[in-house]
């Protein structure tokens, strides 16, 4: 493994989706979603079959985003994994799982607020597209965040620097 590279396996499972990303120093190389479709026919996510889902697509969904990156697990450096906000038993599993992994490989685990992650993705540069964009990195600014059941207003200052200014109690804006 050529020492100049991090690679960071990331899981993310707060909801309905088993998603991986695998990224190479700041640059995405893959991101794997398993969408379930099983909640379609409620209207809406039922928490449980939620999280019996991620048990059943987190090791393909990891496997096809490894494939997809290039990359071997021996190469992982680090493995990235949210811990919340969202629904317990979904979040269970990815943390589980990513706990798991980090201790059988020997490397470090890594918690990623949902909420947060939702404003630093924007900064993630894509393999394919090799574009900076300066301007996103240039703070303080507004963020309004809308995921599920979480709506907030964030001055956000730099990449480490979040003030949460207001939420609501409930999934409307």
């Amino acid at each position: 493994m050529n020492s100049d590279k991090v690679y960071i396996l990331g899981i993310e499972s707060s909801c309905d989706d088993t998603s991986c990303a695998i990224l190479e120093n700041e640059i995405l190389l893959a991101n794997i979603t398993a969408t379930q479709k099983i909640h379609e026919q409620y209207g809406g996510v039922i928490p449980e079959l939620a999280s019996r889902d991620h048990e059943k697509n987190i090791v393909p969904t990891v496997h096809a985003a490894l494939e997809k990156a290039g990359v071997n697990l021996s190469q992982i450096s680090a493995i990235a994994f949210t811990n919340g906000p969202g629904l317990m038993g979904s979040l269970l599993v990815g943390a589980s799982f990513a706990k798991s992994l980090s201790m059988a490989l020997g490397i470090p685990l890594i918690e990623v607020n949902h909420m947060q992650a939702h404003i630093l993705a924007h900064f993630i540069e894509e393999k394919e597209n090799t574009r900076r964009h300066p301007e996103l990195a240039e703070g303080p600014f507004l963020c309004l965040t809308v995921s599920g059941g979480h709506t907030q207003i964030v001055k956000v200052t730099d990449y480490l620097n979040f003030e949460l200014l207001g939420e609501t109690q409930d999934d409307a804006v």
